[in-house]
Formats: C-alpha cells, structure tokens, sequence
C-alpha cells in the first residue's frame, strides 16, 4: 500500500476532484496517475463521495485517496470506513485531527492564520492546508513561514494553478492542492490528464 509520505514526497500535488461522480473517478484517477499525480481527494460535497472513496480505494497500491470538506468527527469514521486515508478539512479542528490520526488517517487541516497554524500543529498534524491561499497571498505564506517550526509542509490550496506556483514556492509552499484548475465536473478523463501533465511540469520545472 502507497503510503501519503512516499506519494507526497514523489509529486507533492493533491487532486481535488469536487463533483465527480463515482462511475467516472477511477477512469480519472488513471489519467492523474498517468501524469504523475499519486494524491486524489473527493470532497466531501461531490456526489455519493464514500462511493467514490471505496473505488478510489482500489488504487492503494498506487494511489492514495481519501476526503475533502471533512468537518465533523462522525465523518471521519466514515471516511475511513469507505477506505479513505486523508483527511482534508477547510478549518482546524482538534478534534477532527485526532480522530483521523486514532484511525491511522492523515490529517490535512485547513488554517489561514499563525494562530490556527500552531492550534494544528499542537493537535498533531504536520502538513498544513493553506485555505484560502489567493486570499491571503505568498507574502502571507513567507510570514507564517518565519515562525512556524523547521520542517512543516505547508499546502496552498483555492487559487493556486500551475502559472502561480513558483511564486508560491519561492515564498515556502512544499506542495500544492489543485481543484478547478485541474478538474470540473463534466470533463473527460483525457482532459484532466492533460491539465494534469501540465501541473506536474510545472511543479518539477521549479522544485
């Protein structure tokens, strides 16, 4: 089973496919892995999500899947319980954090200011979600990054594409999660590829 950290570490990207519907995401999720994408998240506002989750689950061995939009404790569970290992919230949770780090899931908590960061960091994530980055900016992210202990990976994600990331890398973003920009509901699973190979060269032509 690909685990988060060796997906991560491979190509930093989070696919965020908000809207799928579960008869079309394995076919997308081979177009991501195609292109070099190891990280698929089906927030949880898409169409039958744990559907989704469970084929997605198929992929362990090569993809790593799991949740968006996760905001209560109830939901972890069933996320998990549907195969997901990653946790994707908007906002910082403590509570939300320690029941996917109980079930052995990854938490990718959302936080915007240095005081969520910490609150994050205390309840026991290590990657941190930036939400939502285009509000805030690169010089937000550099600032954070000033205080916010060695070795933290922090996340843009909401306005971030591939024409923004290396500003963003420069002001210390580790990875990035890409929604619109790579996938709309209603897209072929070429399409997405294609947006896809295109976001995985642009991240290796600056990281």
């Amino acid at each position: 089973m690909l685990s988060f950290a060796t997906a991560f570490a491979e190509m930093p990207l989070v696919a965020i496919l908000r809207g799928v519907a579960p008869d079309q995401v394995v076919e997308i999720a081979e177009a991501l892995h195609a292109a070099g994408i190891r990280i698929v998240e089906v927030p949880l506002n898409s169409p039958q999500p744990l559907d989704s989750i469970a084929r997605l689950a198929t992929l362990a061995e090569r993809m790593v899947t799991g949740a968006g939009t996760v905001i209560r404790v109830t939901d972890v569970d069933t996320v998990v319980a549907a195969g997901g290992r990653i946790i994707v919230s908007p906002n910082m949770d403590a509570a939300v954090i320690g029941r996917a780090l109980a079930l052995g899931a990854v938490p990718l908590p959302g936080v915007a200011t240095a005081s969520e960061a910490f609150a994050a960091l205390a309840a026991g994530a290590d990657v941190l979600k930036l939400f939502p980055a285009a509000t805030y900016g690169p010089a937000h992210l550099k600032a954070l990054g000033a205080v916010l202990p060695a070795g933290v990976t922090i996340v843009p994600v909401g306005g971030v594409g591939p024409a923004q990331m290396a500003e963003w890398w420069a002001a210390g973003a580790r990875g990035f999660g890409l929604g619109s920009d790579l996938y709309r509901p209603g897209m072929s699973a070429a399409d997405v590829g294609a947006r896809a190979a295109q976001a995985v060269a642009a991240l290796r032509a600056i990281g």
